[in-house]
């Protein structure tokens, strides 16, 4: 049997916190006759970004003070948000074997258990509001209890937050040349000290993104393929296509600011860019584990798309987005949601001559925020919007903005000319 600890950490780099965190740990595994294992997120972290250091010291440092083992989450957090991740790792941490759950918190087990109880119940776990403290554990807690998982869930007094940060502790090597300051390093273990040093003699400390893809990707990239990059909507494609040309990180980071992304959401954008992450690819790995029963119904992904045509149909009869959506979330209301949509073209004489029935079109919202298309034909590109009743362009703006549903289009022959044949996840 296995003892799980410091899930909701990075551990990058370990410091005395998590010292304290896997001290604890030990002392339960030897009351218990059970081993410690630390599980570590790999290749992008839980806020969706390179490591500071990478996976191999931070795995020397957790077995340096005591770990018995460390195990890797791998390919998630590029791809995911933690809503989804989270299910996905407790999943595999019980299929290992594990039968304790150990974080460090500022709040206690009972307030944590209080504020997931809503969340539980609901069966939701999207949108956390900012204001909780801990929510990452009040996540881990709710996700664990809906999913009846028999993991018995510990919380330790947490270090002061202001003072052992990881963040900070990054920022600061950083800021002083890749030197580790007496100041930081009282925060830290000898054993991490050693290790980090370690690693930035041997210039593996910090770790980077590949910035030139991400240039070339957001200089050159249509509006169509970008619509297919997962964690892009609409409005932020244009406002990625009007800042060009991007040559260091600061402009990049401010198109997303300019479209209302917070920091998060600007590094997991940044990240599915970087790794050329597609809406298609993120819903095929929802679709893979909610056939393993780990995803709760209300983030399944046709729960998405009948909740679009839910608020779509409600916005149509006058009725708030908001409250729509709200009503949809608490009354597990059953919609049949539309999967095919044909939508009409405005093509000149020219185009409609030389278009043909089955060719695959890019759907993308263009400057002017309306839904269109564009193919290529005997060499010719086509661009036109498309003609759709209200509803279904709600509907399926609503769709093209979820991050994750792709849309995709081939013309159909009509009566009078062609049509598009659109598809919906």
């Amino acid at each position: 049997m296995l003892m799980l600890i410091g899930i909701s950490a990075d551990f990058d780099p370990v410091h005395k916190g998590h010292e304290k965190l896997i001290s604890e740990a030990r002392k339960l595994a030897d009351e218990e006759n059970k081993k410690v294992v630390v599980y570590l997120n790999k290749g992008f972290s839980a806020n969706h970004a390179p490591f500071f250091v990478d996976f191999e010291a931070r795995r020397e440092m957790a077995l340096a003070l005591g770990a018995d083992e460390v195990k890797s989450f791998e390919g998630l957090h590029h791809r995911l948000v933690l809503s989804y991740s989270v299910p996905i790792r407790l999943k595999q941490m019980i299929d290992d074997g594990v039968t304790d759950y150990i974080t460090s918190a500022s709040i206690p087990l009972s307030e944590i258990k209080s504020k997931a109880q809503k969340f539980i119940d609901e069966g939701n776990f999207v949108g956390m509001p900012k204001t909780y403290k801990n929510r990452n554990e009040i996540r881990w807690y709710a996700i664990n209890e809906f999913l009846g998982s028999k993991l018995k869930y510990h919380v330790t007094k947490e270090f002061n937050k202001e003072k052992y940060s990881g963040r900070l502790i990054r920022q600061s090597i950083i800021d002083n040349d890749m030197t580790i300051t007496k100041d930081v390093e009282r925060l830290l273990p000898k054993t991490t000290v050693d290790i980090l040093q370690s690693e930035i003699d041997a210039g593996r400390v910090p770790g980077k993104r590949n910035w030139k893809d991400i240039y070339k990707r957001m200089n050159t990239y249509s509006r169509g393929n970008l619509e297919k990059i997962a964690y892009l909507n609409g409005n932020t494609i244009n406002e990625i296509i009007k800042r060009r040309v991007y040559r260091d990180p600061e402009s990049i980071w401010a198109a997303f600011r300019r479209s209302d992304y917070g920091p998060v959401m600007t590094r997991l954008a940044i990240s599915a860019i970087e790794m050329e992450v597609t809406k298609k690819e993120v819903m095929d790995l929802m679709k893979s584990y909610e056939a393993q029963g780990v995803i709760p119904d209300n983030q399944k992904v046709q729960k998405v798309i009948d909740r679009a045509w839910y608020v779509a149909s409600k916005g149509d009869e006058g009725i708030r987005a908001r409250e729509a959506n709200d009503k949809f979330r608490k009354e597990n209301i059953e919609v049949n949601a539309p999967l095919e949509i044909e939508a009409g073209l405005n093509l000149t004489k020219f185009e409609t001559k030389i278009t043909k029935e089955g060719i695959p079109t890019d759907l993308y919202v263009d400057k002017n925020g309306k839904i269109s298309v564009q193919f290529k034909s005997e060499g010719k590109k086509i661009k036109t919007n498309l003609r759709l009743p209200a509803l279904e362009v709600t509907y399926l703006r609503y769709i093209m903005d979820s991050h994750f549903i792709p849309v995709s289009g081939s013309i159909k022959k009509a009566k009078r000319g062609f049509k598009v044949k659109v598809i919906i996840g």
